[in-house]
């Protein structure tokens, strides 16, 4: 298909070993974006699939799967034309036949709008925000689009964060058709019908959101929102990240109904801190703040009632 891409940014290096299987290897997270073409879209997710199983064998740390799928076109089927909006679609609770503990704790406490491709979502819009502003990452809080479905969804059920960008309005007729002319109007997917100036701000926003998450410390793990008393403030706990370039950390929160962060404050190179917010009024995460000031993805927290027990790692 002229329009798809697929750009995963893995901690990985992939190759292809001697008998022709791939290899992957762990490299260093900074800076390492692998791009992956995954055969076999049309026929069931084939490719997406193979490759999110063997991420998830060999124990890959997979941050971000990103995969643009239809986003070369940006006019309607009325020949409407909006070339400054793109969609991406951000799942919240997994759709399974079973939830996971740790689902099960994230819902305990209203968290099914935190989950980590939601939270990649929000990244990613800040990164086209900041370096596209002329752009609009519109996000979308749902798997995909009804009846469709996308490389993506093979790595979410294997439980890494991934998304999907698809243009805003979409022209069905120049969508897995074959092509041929039905009274008068031309079907298939053909590079007549690609906007090549949108299709270049996608990948501007691509770029800005690839480099802004490579750049970025990972993000934080074993966060946990204390509640041993009824109190006013908030106090949340993690630990340390491991690169050595970290200037700190920041806890970030907005209002329950609101679907992007509102504030953020710098508590620094700590493990533990507390803000002057009511958790029972506000959702809260935590992000990882490198010296160059790149925030990795935020961590929402899951319930600390007792603090002898260490955070899980």
């Amino acid at each position: 298909e002229t329009r798809q891409l697929d750009v995963p940014l893995l901690d990985l290096e992939l190759r292809l070993g001697g008998d022709g299987q791939p290899e992957l290897r762990a490299k260093d997270r900074r800076l390492r974006v692998g791009r992956g073409d995954h055969e076999g879209l049309a026929r069931g997710l084939l490719g997406a699939a193979h490759w999110a199983r063997v991420a998830h064998e060999k124990g890959v740390n997979v941050e971000a799967m990103i995969t643009n799928d239809i986003v070369g076109n940006a006019h309607d089927e009325n020949g409407r034309r909006d070339a400054s909006t793109l969609r991406l679609f951000a799942e919240g609770v997994p759709a399974g036949k079973e939830v996971t503990e740790e689902w099960q704790r994230r819902l305990e406490t209203s968290g099914e709008n935190d989950s980590p491709a939601r939270e990649l979502a929000r990244t990613i819009r800040d990164a086209a925000q900041r370096y596209v502003p002329e752009m609009t990452v519109k996000v979308v809080y749902r798997r995909d689009r009804y009846l469709r479905g996308g490389d993506h969804i093979p790595f979410l059920a294997q439980g890494y964060p991934a998304v999907r960008f698809t243009e805003a309005h979409e022209d069905f007729r120049h969508q897995h058709q074959d092509v041929r002319v039905v009274d008068g109007v031309q079907y298939g997917d053909l590079p007549e019908f690609v906007d090549f100036e949108y299709l270049a701000s996608v990948a501007r926003i691509n770029a800005a959101a690839l480099a802004s998450l490579a750049r970025a410390p990972s993000p934080p793990s074993g966060v946990r929102i204390e509640t041993l008393r009824l109190e006013n403030q908030t106090t949340l706990s993690w630990l340390a990240n491991p690169e050595a370039d970290l200037a700190g950390y920041e806890v970030v929160w907005r209002e329950t109904t609101a679907p992007f962060w509102q504030g953020a404050e710098f508590v620094g190179n700590v493990t533990r801190a507390s803000v002057p917010l009511s958790k029972d009024d506000y959702l809260f995460s935590v992000r990882a703040v490198g010296n160059g000031g790149r925030r990795s993805l935020a961590t929402y927290p899951l319930t600390l009632r007792n603090p002898l027990v260490p955070a899980a790692k």
